[in-house]
């Protein structure tokens, strides 16, 4: 029987917390076969995959993890450079972490700013990562330096997240419902793609403060520290198969060359699209599901 306080949304996995050398990092796990990491992005927890993981826990064994900072993980206060906040650090956290259960190497796929962390971890460390898939997310160095007026609009939450300590903070703090609620409902299509459950799951876990400042301390490692750790490896490849899903009605469809910016920045690379926006585990699982399957299961 599942461990879980939300035993509906992920039946017959089971809930652990692991220390790694800077955080403790809570996860689900479950299923049986080759090891698969599953990342999530901002505002969400490892929630955002209670529609495929149990899918994909009849092929693989599913790990699905809180980021530093996010869901019932330690959410440690920001350093001045914000290193603890570096996806440096968030993909050590999960390196550790797959090794305290016993795998050396596996699979990992990320969405959004687990997409950030998955390919700090294929740069750090490639021999760990048999296989990687990046879920609606172009690389941060490009982001940034690409951006566009309809980016720049859709997107505020990535540049308020940012400002410096505390003003983001206070702001999010007044109503952080309305605020998580927002960032939710701007990136999808469809109504009634979040099931309430795991709404209240987010909604428990983004109205604590501290969780609140992970967030910003998030966002401005992204435009400070792993922009400096994204440039020095500007020109290093993932060496490793690589699956980039991204959604018809979202920004890497509409803002950017997703496919020609990947192109350059690994060496053998899957392009897959859904007819979704940001949110393509929620939005679409049965699609995504299919895909990361696909991709993972593949000789």
């Amino acid at each position: 029987m599942s461990d879980l306080n939300h035993p509906t949304l992920f039946p017959d996995f089971v809930e652990k917390r692991i220390k790694t050398s800077q955080a403790e990092i809570n996860l689900v796990t479950g299923g049986d076969g080759p090891p698969l990491l599953l990342l999530h992005g901002n505002p969400q927890t490892h929630i955002m995959w209670h529609k495929v993981a149990p899918r994909l826990a009849q092929h693989f064994t599913v790990v699905a993890t809180d980021s530093r900072g996010y869901g019932d993980s330690s959410k440690p206060k920001g350093k001045p450079d914000h290193s603890n906040y570096s996806k440096r650090a968030l993909a050590l956290d999960q390196v550790e972490v797959m090794e305290a259960l016993g795998f050396a190497r596996f699979h990992v796929a990320g969405h959004d700013r687990g997409g950030r962390v998955a390919h700090r971890m294929v740069l750090d460390h490639p021999d760990r990562v048999t296989k990687v898939a990046f879920l609606d997310i172009i690389p941060t160095y490009d982001l940034y330096r690409l951006t566009n007026k309809e980016f720049a609009i859709s997107h505020w939450s990535n540049f308020f997240y940012m400002q410096p300590y505390d003003l983001p903070e206070r702001l999010i703090a007044g109503d952080p419902e309305y605020f998580l609620r927002v960032n939710l409902t701007d990136f999808i299509d469809t109504e009634g793609v979040f099931p309430e459950e795991a709404v209240a799951e987010y909604m428990r876990c983004f109205r604590d403060p501290a969780a609140i400042h992970a967030s910003c301390e998030d966002y401005r490692a992204s435009f400070s520290i792993d922009d400096e750790h994204d440039a020095a490896d500007r020109h290093v490849k993932v060496r490793c198969p690589t699956l980039v899903l991204w959604g018809l009605k979202g920004s890497c469809e509409i803002s950017f060359d997703t496919k020609g910016i990947w192109k350059d920045r690994a060496d053998e690379v899957i392009y897959k699209t859904l007819d979704t926006n940001h949110y393509l585990a929620e939005e679409d699982p049965a699609g995504t599901f299919k895909t990361l399957y696909g991709f993972f299961a593949s000789a």
